[in-house]
């Protein structure tokens, strides 16, 4: 049986308040322009977020490959392993 675990920062999550399409890319294409400002407003709430490192590092540990966690893109994030290594 799949078990889906719920981490008790989630509760806590700006993002909760926001649909889930300010965080992740649509299934269809989106132009550069549309990502930046998308990107940008999603940041900004997790800026203000009280659990935006729990989020962050929640993502590394899943290898987690799109959308904004804890502040951060998903080639943000990439770059971030590159530089710790």
């Amino acid at each position: 049986m799949l078990q889906i675990s719920t981490s008790t920062w989630q509760y806590d999550a700006l993002c909760r308040q926001h649909s889930s399409n300010l965080f992740f890319p649509p299934a269809t294409f989106e132009k550069k322009e549309d990502r930046e400002k998308r990107e940008v407003k999603a940041k900004s709430v997790c800026n203000g977020c009280p659990v935006r490192f729990d989020c962050l590092e929640e993502a590394y540990e899943i290898s987690e490959p799109f959308g904004v966690w804890g502040g951060m893109n998903e080639v943000e994030r990439k770059r971030n392993l590159v530089l710790a290594e």
